[in-house]
C-alpha cells in the first residue's frame, strides 16, 4: 500500500486497515516460524504498512490531518465570516 493511498483513508478506514494488518502480521509471523510462508518480503511489506498506517492515525491525533467532517466545519466557518 502506498502512503497516497493511506492518506486518501478517513480515520476509520485506517483503523480498520491497521486492525487487518496487524492480524496478517501475526499469521505471516506464525507461518514464518513453522517454515510454510511462500513469500517473506509480505512481511517487510506489512511491517511497512502498518507503520504507514500509524503514522497517518498519529497525524490525525495531533491535528496536522484534519477529518473530513472537520475540514467541512472549518470551510463553513470561512464561508461565515466572509459574509
Amino acid at each position: 500500500m502506498k502512503m497516497q493511498e493511506v492518506k486518501e483513508l478517513t480515520k476509520d478506514e485506517t483503523d480498520l486497515r491497521l486492525t487487518d494488518s496487524l492480524d496478517e502480521l501475526y499469521n505471516l509471523r506464525f507461518q514464518h516460524a513453522m517454515h510454510q510462508l511462500d513469500n517473506p518480503k509480505r512481511l517487510s511489506e506489512v511491517r511497512k504498512d502498518i507503520a504507514r498506517l500509524k503514522t497517518v492515525l498519529h497525524e490525525y491525533e495531533l491535528g496536522i490531518r484534519a477529518t473530513k467532517e472537520s475540514a467541512m466545519d472549518k470551510e463553513q466557518v470561512k464561508e461565515e465570516k466572509s459574509k
